[in-house]
């Protein structure tokens, strides 16, 4: 049986000596090298969509990778594709390269630079546990993650006070309402108000999982909040100093994490712009910006916008516009606010509603909105219109004060690809 490899390597000399040895190899099926961190993630997913027996067995992760570094690297393909055999080829093959590796998930290591043999035997191994891994795979093991993992959709304000968190809390409810299993998670670190909208008081928090290196299901099971609503809730700490714990090599593993383990991940990113909320921008499947139609938070729409690509976060045009609290009667209206911020404006604006919201804003209860409320059926829309509701074009919520709220699913929109420069 032939063993499929992806090689990645940024170097390309180095990428030239690994695919000559690749090609001895017997019963080798070496891919074309792919020299970036985000090129090999994007076509594992696309191979991982059609089936898992797409994917190759092994994956060789050459020290000069970027632009995640190489351990990370190998962390999120063993977290998202655990079905396949990731190899780090290191020019440091000391035991304590060794021992992180073996942390991150990896199924070997190879010193640089490279011979034969030890080639050979690594690339063996690892595809040997791979075949094992996916025979186990196919069996009656549901929750075991495989493929691409989660959608991950991230929900940024252009300044406070634009609604980002209410409508981060709608999305998820909305998905979990149409059968996904969602989780919310409120990377907003120091000011994180999920938990008050959804009156909800919880010792842990995001900040309990980042100094841990190998997230496992009972970890995680640990710091989540499994809500009423449906929602499984990752919170901000309670004390904002905290939030400093939650660098973005933290960001990166948790996201990862739960992106292997749930259908769907909601992130409230605030509106601040850290090492740990622009990791999960750049690695959204859909990031959207918040906004209402006024000339100020325009303003701080596009300053973030320009910042996000100075820092080689996201592009503007791969980032999604969510105008909200507009009327018919505003000057300043999508049309423009895309134009001037040259990101995409959704079909379905957020109309100018607080007496709707006012009551249940001031409980803490947001998910007990009136399903009448014109703002819950917009964002809700919006949701289906994202892409974040369940394969059914439409489905029906569990009936609230107002009765069942049909969600029109209008179409998922096109997968945005990743901000990022070249």
């Amino acid at each position: 049986m032939s063993t499929r490899i992806l090689p990645a390597c940024g170097d390309p000399d180095a990428a030239r000596s690994l695919a000559t040895l690749l090609g001895q190899l017997p019963s080798a099926e070496p891919a074309a090298t792919v020299h970036d961190s985000t090129t090999l993630l994007d076509t594992l997913a696309r191979l991982a969509l059609d089936s898992l027996d797409e994917l190759p067995e092994v994956v060789l992760v050459h020290e000069r990778i970027g632009p995640v570094p190489a351990l990370e690297l190998v962390r999120e393909v063993a977290l998202r594709f655990p079905a396949v055999g990731v190899v780090l080829l290191s020019s440091d093959a000391g035991p304590g390269l060794f021992s992180a590796a073996m942390d991150s998930g990896a199924r070997g290591l190879i010193g640089l630079p490279l011979s034969y043999d030890e080639l050979a035997a690594r690339v063996q191994a690892a595809a040997q546990w791979s075949a094992g891994v996916r025979r186990h795979l196919g069996g009656a093991h549901a929750d075991t993650p495989a493929g691409p993992g989660g959608r991950l959709v991230t929900v940024t304000g252009a300044k406070g006070g634009v609604g980002t968190t209410f409508t981060a809390v709608q999305f998820a409810l909305a998905a979990a309402a149409s059968g996904r299993r969602t989780a919310l998670v409120d990377l907003d670190l120091q000011a994180g108000d999920v938990g008050s909208y959804l009156d909800v008081q919880f010792r842990r928090s995001i900040a309990d999982l980042a100094g841990i290196q190998d997230i496992s299901s009972r970890v995680l099971q640990d710091a989540v909040y499994e809500d009423s609503s449906g929602l499984a809730l990752l919170l901000a700490p309670a004390d904002g100093e905290r939030g400093e714990e939650v660098d973005e090599r933290a960001a990166r593993h948790i996201v990862g994490a739960l992106r292997s383990r749930y259908e769907l991940v909601v992130v409230d990113c605030g509106t601040q712009v850290t090492g740990a909320n622009a990791t999960a921008v750049e690695a959204a499947d859909v990031a959207v910006l918040v906004t209402t139609p006024d000339v100020v938070a325009v303003r701080a729409a596009k300053r973030m916008v320009r910042m996000w690509e100075r820092l080689q976060v996201r592009k503007a045009e791969d980032t999604t516009m969510v105008v909200n609290r507009w009327s018919k009667h505003t000057e300043i209206q999508p049309a423009l606010i895309e134009k001037i911020t040259k990101t995409r404006a959704t079909r379905t604006p957020v109309p100018a509603a607080f007496k709707e919201l006012q009551a249940v804003v001031d409980a803490g209860r947001v998910q007990d909105l009136d399903n009448r409320s014109t703002v819950k059926q917009a964002l809700w829309t919006l949701a289906g219109e994202l892409g974040l509701l369940a394969a059914p074009d439409t489905a029906t919520a569990p009936a609230g004060p107002g009765g069942a709220l049909t969600l029109r699913a209008a179409g998922t929109v096109s997968r945005l690809r990743r901000g990022r420069e070249g």
